[in-house]
């Protein structure tokens, strides 16, 4: 079944030497495709799908505009209930990330785990491992965690409870903080969108990133509807509107992408990727009919 959210990373030029990276990295993953896009506004550009453990990430070598940091950031749990070497695994999987990298949490213990991480690797994807319980609920391999800092401090809930409000097959899961009156701060939450994970916290201090394009989430879609209910519901920012891209009120970017058009850029030939290139490239919400129109040509 195909994800519906999908994390999608952005790098300078390094899309594909990441993708490879995290295949090393991690066990049971791939590189599934790659594609070239021509004369796109960053140049020539790199399109990668990849899967670690079964989790489709997509990352893109779209030039020097957006810098990953740590507001998006990817649990990884290791459960010793389906992996007697859960442990090890974890310490493993820490060294091959933090080569090269910047330990944000060190490796330990902590009220929470009995061992937890958290690292940006050397190509700044923020990664926290962390020693499942087993006695808690199972968890995915991977979920991906949106931290609210600076002027978002304190939205994780709402921001949760709108996101809950849009996607189907939803619904909260565990929830840690401190309130005050109606308002609480969030230490950690995750909660499911179309049956999958995320995660979400408050992050206080003062902090020099915000939530940007470098990290966003695409929403597969399965028809024009879908498109454009979810482009109504999200989009927040109308000077961020560009090529399926939009940003919500919290500043979260989401791609809003019809399954087809991914077919479409793996099966095409040169000549049809190229128009479908062309197309999308003009416009802001995706149109179905036009692209299927530019792909036959």
């Amino acid at each position: 079944m195909k994800q519906t959210i999908v994390p999608h990373l952005w790098f300078d030029n390094e899309a594909l030497e990441a993708a490879e990276f995290y295949v090393n990295v991690f066990p049971d993953s791939e590189v599934l495709n790659k594609t070239q896009l021509h004369n796109t506004p960053s140049g020539d550009a790199q399109s990668v799908t990849f899967e670690i453990n079964g989790y489709t990430f997509m990352a893109i070598s779209g030039g020097p505009y957006f810098k990953i940091n740590p507001s998006i950031s990817f649990f990884v749990n290791f459960d010793p209930s389906y992996d007697d070497n859960a442990e090890r695994n974890l310490e493993e999987t820490w060294k091959k990330l933090k080569n090269g990298g910047n330990v944000l949490m060190p490796l330990g213990e902590y009220p929470y785990s009995r061992k937890y991480g958290c690292v940006q690797d050397k190509y700044g994807v923020c990664w926290q491992l962390i020693l499942t319980d087993p006695a808690g609920e199972d968890r995915p391999f991977i979920v991906p965690s949106l931290m609210f800092v600076n002027h978002n401090f304190g939205k994780a809930k709402e921001a949760v409870d709108f996101y809950l409000s849009i996607f189907k097959n939803s619904r909260m899961g565990e929830i840690a903080g401190n309130r005050s009156g109606e308002d609480m701060t969030v230490m950690f939450a995750d909660f499911k969108l179309e049956n999958q994970c995320l995660a979400a916290m408050d992050g206080p201090g003062n902090h020099d990133y915000n939530f940007n394009e470098a990290v966003s989430l695409l929403v597969n879609c399965k028809n024009q509807e879908e498109i454009d209910y979810y482009w109504k519901e999200l989009s927040a920012v109308p000077e961020a509107e560009q090529c399926g891209w939009l940003k919500d009120k919290y500043e979260v970017s989401w791609q809003i992408t019809p399954s087809v058009m991914d077919e479409m850029m793996v099966e095409g030939s040169p000549e049809q990727i190229k128009r479908v290139t062309e197309a999308f490239l003009k416009m802001k919400k995706l149109d179905i009919a036009e692209l299927k129109g530019a792909y036959d040509g």
